[in-house]
């Protein structure tokens, strides 16, 4: 049976769109040669990735002779945003607030970054988020 698909980019598609990101836009040879500067990647396996995330409506392509190149439709911090959200359904309940304290239950957070925080929660009273 097949695995059903991904809301958010798996870590190969997300691999992808960082290039993609940091490009602006690029051909499937063009990805393949800076995903395997890291690790060895098949063309073949980068086109199927790319069918996978332009299902998705992760990119978009257009054709340039005989190649296509292809562009992110979706911004890092959408992404972000949609994983963030994945996160807080699967295992925190929708609540940020369960998150938050979670992570603050777990790591050790330091006097600068509860300052900044402190600052963002009082940013977003200004704002009446809070």
């Amino acid at each position: 049976m097949a695995r059903p698909s991904s809301p958010t980019p798996t870590p190969s598609e997300q691999a992808i769109l960082e290039v993609l990101w940091d490009r602006g836009e690029a051909s499937v040879r063009e990805v393949a040669d800076a995903l395997s500067q890291h690790k060895p990647v098949a063309y073949t396996t980068v086109l199927t990735t790319f069918n996978v995330l332009a299902k998705k409506g992760f990119v978009t392509h257009r054709q340039e002779g005989r190649a296509f190149v292809y562009r992110a439709a979706i911004s890092r911090e959408q992404a972000r945003r949609q994983a963030l959200d994945q996160l807080l359904l699967r295992f925190f309940e929708g609540s940020p607030n369960l998150l938050a304290q979670h992570l603050l239950d777990q790591d050790e957070v330091g006097r600068d970054e509860l300052k900044a925080l402190r600052a963002k929660v009082e940013a977003a009273k200004q704002r009446g988020n809070g």
